[in-house]
């Protein structure tokens, strides 16, 4: 019997399709799959937002408290082709007005990453245009220069040199810009991302997943708290948060004692009263028979707005020393937790330069960062070949 043979993949070594030159203002195709939330949009220009389709996958990974690599993976499968349906039919030619194509290849979870990578790359091919592989760090970044609304003049874009202060779930670092493409770390996290810290503090308080919305709309209404821990680290525009995490945990552990003696010492004073036998104490093997009450809510967001302030003050006054100590003309915040209204105030009341922030619909992972970022590598002739491969770990460079 004869079968017919199996179809053609690129390969590391095979030269890319003959594509025709890119005309003017051309539209990039691009993918985002880091993470949990599978994303197409379409950009044109490196600024003009055509589509941006964002497939959340929050409930899937809210009962486990955080994401599951593998759960994400098989999501982005079931997800990506009705997302990319969607972007394209913004366009008016369909497939006829993509020029090129981009995806992020790190950093990020490697099955998640690959999903969207060896999707954007059997596109590019089938199609015969380029493809331009993404940090997404840089597509954070990137989401600065993205105008909010295609119906709207376009913004003028940020200058350089800039200092971008990238916070999330996963990252927090610091960064001078002096050019596209033109990275020098200045600082970063030690230990947790803040956006990391937040989860976590949040879990400590029982406010659930994901923690940074949690503990910011519980924190609103509180006026004053007593202050927490602030990690400076002097001499150096790093950061570190697990300091700060386990003073949260030490206090609710304190208080979570508190309540158990005055209730162990309630049942004792009615069971003396009632001529009862006082049981043994728990020994160390044997943990109390009741788990700890419920923190009140009004301690819980105390300490919320506590937590709150004290990132906010590191993260703030370091990005403002490090913009007016390199001459910076502006400052970009970048990533999941730029979506934080405290953190955006607080920026722009202490920064003696332009504060520049997406609205909070691109804060989060979305594909139009990618697609900006990717306008500006391509642009710089910057494209990799096809021997491109995922990198959780990528730095940004």
């Amino acid at each position: 019997m004869l079968t017919a043979p199996p179809p053609q993949t690129p390969s590391a070594t095979a030269p890319p399709p003959e594509q025709p030159p890119l005309p003017a203002g051309y539209t990039i195709l691009a993918l985002e799959t880091s993470c949990d939330e599978t994303a197409a949009a379409l950009v044109r220009d490196g600024r003009v937002i055509v589509a941006n389709v964002v497939a959340s996958q929050m409930d899937a990974h809210r009962r486990y408290g955080g994401i599951v690599p593998e759960v994400a993976s098989r999501q982005h499968i079931l997800s990506l082709t009705p997302v990319l349906e969607e972007a394209l039919a913004a366009l008016p030619g369909g497939w006829d007005d993509v020029h090129a194509v981009a995806a992020t290849y790190g950093p990020g979870l490697s099955g998640a990453l690959l999903t969207g990578l060896n999707a954007a790359k059997a596109m590019a091919w089938q199609r015969g245009v380029p493809f331009i592989g993404v940090n997404h760090l840089e597509g954070h970044i990137y989401a600065n220069w993205l105008n909010p609304s295609a119906d709207q003049p376009l913004l003028p874009a940020p200058q350089f040199p800039a200092v971008a202060l990238v916070v999330s779930g996963g990252h927090t670092l610091l960064v001078l810009m002096r050019g596209h493409g033109e990275y020098q770390l200045l600082g970063q996290t030690r230990d947790d991302a803040v956006g990391e810290a937040f989860d976590k503090v949040a879990r400590i308080l029982g406010l659930g997943y994901p923690g940074g919305p949690a503990i910011q709309q519980i924190a609103a209404d509180v006026q004053q708290s007593a202050p927490l821990p602030r990690a400076w680290l002097r001499d150096t525009y790093d950061f570190s948060f697990s300091g700060l995490k386990t003073a949260v945990l030490h206090k609710v552990q304190e208080v979570q004692k508190q309540h158990q003696r005055i209730d162990s010492r309630s049942r004792r004073g009615r069971r003396t009263a009632a001529s009862e036998p006082l049981p043994l104490p728990p020994t160390e093997a044997e943990p109390p028979a009741t788990a700890p009450e419920p923190l009140a809510a009004q301690y819980v967001a105390q300490m919320a707005h506590a937590f709150q302030e004290s990132v906010v003050d590191v993260l703030v006054a370091k990005t403002v020393d490090a913009a007016q100590h390199f001459g910076a003309v502006e400052i970009l915040l970048a990533g999941g937790v730029a979506a934080n209204t405290r953190l955006r105030s607080e920026l722009e009341r202490r920064a003696q330069l332009p504060v520049r922030f997406p609205p909070i619909w691109l804060c989060t992972d979305n594909a139009a960062m990618i697609a900006a970022a990717a306008y500006y590598r391509f642009d710089a002739g910057r494209q990799p070949d096809w021997s491109l491969d995922v990198r959780p770990n990528l730095p940004l460079r």
